[in-house]
Formats: C-alpha cells, structure tokens, sequence
C-alpha cells in the first residue's frame, strides 16, 4: 500500500476517520505491512508490547493462555479491525496473547514512537487515547463473557 492509499484508508477507517489530516499524516508515517501465516503469533502475554495492527485481510484469534492446554479465544477479528492497545498503558506488556487464524495482512504502527510523539503532542495523544480505550473496553468485555461462559460454575459472574 502506498503512503498515499495508507492516508485515503485510514481518513475512512471507523475508528480515524474524524482525526485531523496531521494526525493522519503522524500515523502514516509509523507503520509497516506484514502477511501472517496461519497460526503465526503476533504476541504473547506479557512480551514488551510496542505495537498496535489493523488487520486488512484475513483473520487473528485473541485469547487468554491457559495454565494446561490452548488459549481460551475471547474473540476473532477481522477485516478493518484493530487489535493492540498494550503499547499505550504502563507497564507495556501484552495483556493477552494472538495469533493469525488464517493468513492475514495486517498495518503493524509503532506504538513506541507514536508514544513518544503523544508525550509531545498532547492533542494527538488525547485523540488516540479516545479512540483505543473504546477498544480496551470491547475486548475486556469479550474476555469477560468468554470467561464466564467457560470456565465459571453455575450462578457464578
């Protein structure tokens, strides 16, 4: 994707398209693409987290590690989806862990220097923080359903 089509998709993406063409511009100018193999890992829980993805194609399967046998999936993202917001809150590690479902391409930002540049420029760091703690909000929500629907007795929340 070329620098130009990355800007006209993110001005339409449900989750940046109302943010100022600077901050488009910042964001741009912080990421890379990749093709994920099916059952790649894109992070562990608890591995320093530096980065957050849109996935453009394919699908990632975020889950909680479990102490015996394979990650509790708390929810499947898809096309538009953005996945990762680790990198913005102390002590940046990953909260859970993903991997590609299938192969996937996916915008990886680097968080690390879009966090330093939030440090800077107050207006821009508000504006991510808005947006990503929607997000934190989803997924924890998804994790606490999927855990309550596996893993509690009856009667228990």
């Amino acid at each position: 994707m070329s620098k130009d089509e990355l800007k006209d998709y993110l001005n339409t993406h449900k989750v940046f398209s109302d943010l100022v063409p600077e901050h488009i511009e910042v964001l741009a100018n912080h990421v890379d693409e990749k093709v994920f193999a099916a059952g790649e890992v894109l992070f562990r829980q608890d591995d320093s987290a530096e980065k957050f993805y849109i996935l453009i194609d394919g699908s990632v399967e975020v889950g909680v590690p479990s102490i015996m046998g394979p990650a509790l999936v708390v929810q499947t993202l898809g096309q538009n989806d953005i996945l990762g917001w680790s990198w913005l809150i102390p002590p940046y590690k990953w909260t859970f862990e993903a991997k590609a479902d299938h192969e996937s391409k996916l915008l990886i930002f680097d968080g690390k220097s879009l966090l330093q540049y939030c440090e800077q420029n107050t207006d821009f760091g508000y504006a991510l923080m808005k947006r990503f703690a929607g997000l934190m909000s989803e997924r924890l929500h998804s994790a606490r359903l999927k855990m309550m629907d596996s893993w509690s007795p009856a009667g228990w929340a």
